[in-house]
C-alpha cells in the first residue's frame, strides 16, 4: 500500500475506531464448575444442576448453531439414569434417553413419550451414545445429535428456553424413581444462568438528568475518574440502570489511554480527545439484563497501571419520534471483587472498517450482497510480543437494518479451519452476546473473516458503512483470554487508485450488483491494528479467502446396539418403569 494512502488511512482512524467500536454489546454468563462434577472441558464449557441438592448434573457443547450438541449427565447414583426435553415439563411429547451400567453391560435407548405410557422407541435413533460408565458412586453417560431435530420424534433445540426433565433410580432395574425427578428450563444455546450477588462492591457510571435532544439519534459521552482501586480488581457482574427503556439502545464503557486526563459530559464525536478512549470495559444492548462473566475470568479493573485513567461511558439513545423534553439518568452499575480469577477478559474488534474518504457502497435493489473484513493476527507482534494463543469464548455480531446474516471464519497457514461464529437470520433489534459452544483458539499467525450478507432490494439508493442505523455495518466482537493490550484489528479495500465505488449499478440487475461484489471482494484489503495506548500497525496485503459453505445438518441412523448399547429390562423392570413414568 502506498505511504500517501496509509497516512491517509491514520488520519482517519481516530474517528473511525470510535465509531465502529460504539455499538458493542456483549456477554455469555456461565455456571461455576464445582469439585463434584470434575475440572472444566473446552469441549463441554457450560454447566447447570438440574436438581436443588446439586446430584443430577447436566454438561454441553456445540461445535456451532447448525451443528451437533454434546450432552454429558452425571448423576450421583450407580442405578439407572435418564433425561430429555419436554413441551411443558412432563411426559407427553417428551424426547427421552435412559441408559445405565448394569451386571450384563451397558444399556441405552433413544424413545420419545406419547403419554403417561412407556416411551416408544424411535425407529431413528437419533442420539448417539460416546459413553457410559460408573465411577466414584457416579453415573455418567455422554450422548450427541444434531442441534436440529432430524426425526420428527426428536424435540428440536432452539436458542429459545427448553424444558429439560430427568429421572433416576438406586439400582439398575428400572423402577419408581419416587422423589428422584424433576424439571429445570435452560437455554442450551445461548445459556445465562443468574447468580445471587454476595458482594455490595460496585461502581456506578451513569449519567445524571442529561437532556435528550429532539432527533432520532442521539449519542452522548461522560468521561469520567472511578474511585480508586490501589490493587487489581476483576468486574465480574454487569447491570444495567435503566431510566427510560424506550429511548436507551445501547451502553459502552471504554478505558481511556493516559492521555486523557480532564472528563467531560456532552454530545459524543466532536473532535474532543475522549473519542481516543477504545477499549471497550463493560457494555449492554437493548432487550440484554444482568451480564455475568464466567468464574475463571474478570474484566481487570484498578491497580497501579489503571488507577488513575479515566473512563468514557457512551449512550446510544434512540428518539425515533424526536420527542421534546426527555432527560436520562441511565448507565451501567460495575459489581467488583478483589479475589481474582484466573484469566483477565480482552475483547477484539474485528470486521470492515468505516472510512469516510473511500467508501464502502452496497448498491441498491440487491436481494443478497456480502462484505468482508480481514484480521491477520501476524500484526499483533508489531505491538505485542510476545503474543500468546487467544481463547475465544463469546462473540457479539453487529449489521444494521439491512444485515440479514454474518459469519466469522477462522484460517490457520492459508486454510479454513472452522467458524468462530455463525448467524444465518440475524436480527438487528437482537443487540446480544453469543456463547460459544466451544471455546475455540487463535494461534500467533491465524487469520479471521467477517462476512454480512444484506438485503437492500426496497432500497433507491446506495447504502453506506457509517453510523447512522440507515448506513450499515460489518463487525465482530470476540471476548477471549487471557487479555493483550490489542483492541481493533480490521480492514478496508483498498479502492483509492479505482473510481470503481462511484459506479454503483442503478438497477436491480443481478450481473452489475455481482460484479460489484466481486470488485471489493478481489482488490487487497488495507488491514489496521491498533492498541490501547492508539499505536496502530498497517499492512496492505490483506486477502479476502475463500470461505467454506455453512455447516448443514447431517442424520445418522444410529442402532441402539452401538457401543454396547442394548436395552436391558425384564417384566418386573417394565411394570415398576410404567409405574415410574405415570408418575412424571
Amino acid at each position: 500500500m502506498a505511504t500517501e494512502s496509509m497516512d491517509r488511512e491514520l488520519s482517519l482512524k481516530i474517528s473511525s475506531t470510535g465509531i465502529m467500536l460504539s455499538l458493542l454489546s456483549f456477554l455469555c454468563l456461565f455456571s461455576v464448575w464445582t469439585k463434584t462434577t470434575g475440572a472444566s472441558d473446552p469441549n463441554l464449557p457450560f454447566m447447570d444442576y438440574l436438581d436443588q441438592n446439586h446430584l443430577v448434573c447436566l454438561k454441553w457443547g456445540y461445535d456451532n448453531l447448525q451443528g451437533n450438541i454434546t450432552l454429558k449427565l452425571i448423576v450421583n447414583t450407580t442405578g439407572w439414569v435418564s433425561f430429555g426435553f419436554s413441551p411443558n415439563g412432563g411426559m407427553k411429547g417428551s424426547d427421552i434417553v435412559i441408559g445405565g451400567v448394569g451386571s450384563s453391560g451397558t444399556y441405552f435407548s433413544d424413545r420419545h413419550a406419547t403419554g403417561n405410557t412407556m416411551p416408544v422407541v424411535d425407529e431413528q435413533q437419533s442420539y448417539t451414545l460416546l459413553s457410559l460408565n460408573e465411577t466414584d458412586g457416579q453415573t455418567i453417560m455422554t450422548v450427541k445429535r444434531t442441534i436440529q431435530a432430524c426425526d420428527d420424534k426428536d424435540f428440536h433445540i432452539t436458542t429459545q428456553a427448553i424444558k429439560v426433565i430427568y429421572a433416576y433410580g438406586l439400582t439398575d432395574e428400572i423402577a419408581y424413581h419416587a422423589a428422584r425427578r424433576g424439571t429445570k428450563e435452560l437455554n442450551l444455546l445461548n445459556f445465562m444462568p443468574r447468580t445471587t450477588i454476595t458482594s455490595l462492591k460496585y461502581i456506578n457510571a451513569t449519567v445524571e438528568n442529561i437532556t435528550i435532544p429532539a432527533k432520532s439519534t442521539y449519542y452522548h459521552c461522560k468521561v469520567m475518574k472511578f474511585p480508586p482501586l490501589h490493587t487489581k480488581h476483576h468486574i465480574y457482574q454487569i447491570e444495567p440502570v435503566i431510566e427510560h427503556a424506550d429511548l436507551v439502545h445501547h451502553m459502552l464503557l471504554y478505558h481511556c489511554p493516559p492521555f486523557v486526563m480532564e472528563p467531560y459530559d456532552k454530545p459524543c464525536y466532536m473532535g474532543d480527545i475522549g473519542d481516543h478512549c477504545f477499549r471497550v470495559v463493560a457494555a449492554w444492548g437493548v432487550g440484554g439484563g444482568v451480564f455475568e462473566l464466567p468464574e475463571y475470568a474478570g474484566i481487570p479493573i484498578g491497580g497501579a497501571d489503571l488507577n488513575d485513567q479515566f473512563f468514557r461511558l457512551e449512550i446510544h439513545y434512540n428518539n425515533p419520534n424526536s420527542d421534546e423534553n426527555r432527560t436520562d439518568s441511565s448507565g451501567l452499575r460495575l459489581h467488583y471483587t478483589a479475589e481474582l480469577r484466573q484469566n483477565d477478559v480482552g475483547i477484539l474488534h474485528t470486521g470492515v472498517m468505516i472510512s469516510h474518504r473511500t467508501p464502502y457502497n452496497i448498491p441498491p435493489r440487491a436481494a443478497q450482497f456480502h462484505t468482508y473484513g480481514v484480521c491477520n493476527t501476524s500484526l499483533f507482534s508489531q505491538l505485542v510480543n510476545p503474543v500468546p494463543d487467544l481463547h475465544v469464548f463469546a462473540v457479539m455480531l453487529h449489521t444494521h437494518l439491512a444485515g440479514r446474516k454474518v459469519r466469522v471464519a477462522h484460517y490457520r497457514d492459508g486454510k479454513q479451519i472452522d467458524f468462530l461464529a455463525l448467524d444465518e437470520n440475524f436480527n438487528f433489534e437482537i443487540q446480544q452476546g453469543i456463547c460459544l459452544g466451544a471455546v475455540k483458539t487463535i494461534k500467533p499467525g491465524d487469520e479471521i473473516a467477517v462476512e454480512c450478507t444484506y438485503s437492500t432490494i426496497d432500497r433507491t439508493k446506495v447504502t453506506t458503512m457509517g453510523l447512522a442505523t440507515t448506513d450499515e455495518m460489518c463487525l465482530a466482537f470476540l471476548l477471549y483470554y487471557p487479555a493483550i493490550p490489542i483492541s481493533t484489528c480490521v480492514s478496508h479495500p483498498n479502492t483509492s487508485s479505482s473510481d470503481r465505488l462511484s459506479i454503483v449499478p442503478p438497477t436491480s440487475d443481478p450481473d452489475d450488483i455481482a460484479a460489484q461484489e466481486m470488485f471489493l471482494k478481489s482488490v487487497k484489503q488495507m488491514q489496521l491494528v491498533s492498541d490501547d495506548d492508539v499505536n496502530f500497525a498497517f499492512s496492505g496485503d490483506g486477502i479476502v479467502r475463500e470461505m467454506m459453505k455453512t455447516p448443514t445438518v447431517t442424520c445418522q441412523n444410529n442402532s441402539a446396539s452401538k457401543v454396547g448399547t442394548s436395552w436391558i429390562l425384564n417384566p418386573a423392570g417394565i411394570v415398576l418403569l410404567l409405574l415410574w413414568i405415570a408418575t412424571m
